[in-house]
């Protein structure tokens, strides 16, 4: 009796919450038609403690703070909103206008074809979405599979030993998708530079040599942190170490 008087309170708790955050979500909305845009991102971050992220709650964040010229903010609230809808047109559209006040200009090394792939087809999908799309295969090479079995027929056991081998290649196929978008997600650590202008240095020290210099909006890889210091990579293939308090990251 304690259990379900528990599941029903989480349940009660998680419906308030959902509401209450709807309701600061359109108090927001109606703030930032006012033009109140800095009222509005004080009632969104109210939102997002709610612990109700959303794609449309990160992509309205990133206009309100766009239209009062935080470059960097507005960039990271983009991306974030492409981190959980990669296909959302308009944070791909609004990033791109954020990105052109930036002052650094990055370039990006060529992809092979394999890697273009990848970028298109595997990477935007979730790993989760790939998983239970291998699942699905799995039931129906198993459904398949018994059809072929239990099949009285010589063309009905031809036909289901075809649709038998075509979703075992499928299921590796899709298999090897989700292995392939874990590791990329799990190595993706991508971050956007908010310190006005930051030093690059070539050691993990604040006496070391100066690599280069970037500027807030700037978006990094990091891959790897030692301390107060984290090594990134650009997309061009530069290297340096910067300190953790200059950018923010996007995971």
């Amino acid at each position: 009796m304690k259990q379900v008087i528990n599941i029903i309170f989480i349940l009660l708790t998680n419906v308030l919450l959902a509401q209450n955050a709807a309701e600061l979500f359109e108090k927001a909305n109606a703030a930032y038609r006012d033009g109140s845009y800095s009222q509005a991102l004080k009632t969104y971050h109210k939102t997002e403690k709610l612990g109700q992220e959303s794609a449309d709650l990160y992509f309205n964040m990133g206009n309100a703070y766009y239209k009062l010229n935080q470059i960097a903010p507005s960039i990271y609230y983009f991306e974030k909103a492409l981190l959980l809808n990669p296909l959302h047109e308009d944070a791909k559209h609004n990033l791109v206008f954020a990105q052109r006040m930036t002052i650094d200009a990055i370039e990006i090394v060529p992809k092979s074809v394999l890697q273009r792939f990848n970028m298109a087809i595997i990477y935007p999908i979730s790993y989760n979405t790939w998983a239970w799309i291998s699942v699905v295969l799995a039931f129906l090479i198993a459904g398949f599979f018994l059809s072929y079995y239990f099949s009285r027929y010589t063309t009905n056991k031809r036909v289901f030993f075809i649709l038998s081998f075509v979703s075992v290649g499928l299921f590796l196929f899709v298999l090897s998708f989700t292995i392939k978008a874990k590791h990329h997600y799990n190595k993706d650590q991508p971050a956007i530079i908010f310190s006005p202008k930051v030093s690059i240095k070539s050691e993990p020290q604040l006496n070391a040599s100066e690599t280069f210099v970037l500027h807030e909006g700037t978006k990094v890889q990091i891959v790897q942190t030692i301390d107060n210091w984290s090594k990134i990579k650009l997309t061009d293939g530069k290297i340096g170490w910067l300190l953790n308090t200059d950018f923010k990251k996007l995971k």
